[in-house]
């Protein structure tokens, strides 16, 4: 499994896309962080770093999309899934070797982001007076919200052979997670405590409980869940093509 989350990670970085994919992720959060007036931290009375972690799910919702769409359908599209799949690792191996590549990936998008905080935490008056610990929360929500994302991105690449149907199908069931169960609990037919049950469903309450700096093991323990379900239904779809 190391050897094909080293493979993943050497063919993405070898590659110009995983540049342009990044440096858009960093330019987008930037203009957004200190250029546009609306959002411009400069503009703000406080110290904070909410505009970066309401933005960076909605990058998410493509940018995670467009790094996962070639794991599994790449392969299909050159016959070497099967010659994977003829070598001793199991496919949850297989799977979970594309997953952790791709998480690995989004990883290294993220870090450079952790100037802004630099810049905020010694823009303040006084020097430091920023939360850091909700920035801390806010840094692990979107850790796991990058975990989901990715799980569902490797699940929409093994049920395609395109590479842009898949990161179609990929950003559309992202979208639907994060803010589709919202937008549900707000029609007229759910009452009487049914639309806190559908908000539930989604990671938009959970993603903002974690961010504003409240670490309680549901929620964990839902983006773990969310996770598990789509690297299952990744198995299963690997193997029935496989047999």
């Amino acid at each position: 499994m190391i050897n094909i989350i080293l493979r993943e990670v050497a063919s993405f970085f070898s590659s110009l896309i995983a540049y342009i994919i990044i440096g858009v992720f960093l330019l987008f959060l930037g203009l957004f962080m200190w250029v546009f007036q609306e959002t411009s931290v400069l503009n703000f009375n406080y110290a904070t770093l909410d505009q970066l972690f309401t933005i960076a799910p909605m990058v998410f919702v493509f940018l995670i999309p467009a790094i996962s769409m070639r794991s599994f359908a790449e392969e299909h599209q050159n016959g070497t899934l099967e010659l994977l799949l003829t070598k001793p690792i199991s496919s949850l191996q297989l799977i979970l070797g594309k997953y952790f590549s791709v998480l690995i990936l989004v990883l290294f998008a993220l870090i450079p982001t952790l100037i802004y905080y630099y810049s905020v935490h010694q823009l303040g008056s006084p020097k430091g007076n920023i939360d850091s610990g909700a920035v801390l929360g806010s840094y692990l929500g979107l850790i796991l919200l990058s975990g989901v994302f990715s799980a569902i991105g490797i699940f929409s690449s093994s049920i395609s052979k395109n590479q842009i149907v898949s990161f179609v199908i990929g950003a559309f069931i992202c979208f639907i997670f994060h803010w589709g169960f919202q937008y549900l609990s707000n029609l007229s037919i759910f009452y009487g405590g049914l639309d806190d049950i559908i908000q539930k469903l989604g990671i938009e309450l959970h993603y903002n409980s974690i961010s504003r700096g409240v670490i309680d093991t549901r929620d964990v323990l839902y983006f773990f869940s969310i996770i598990f379900i789509f690297i299952l239904a990744t198995k299963v779809a690997i193997d029935k093509k496989n047999w």
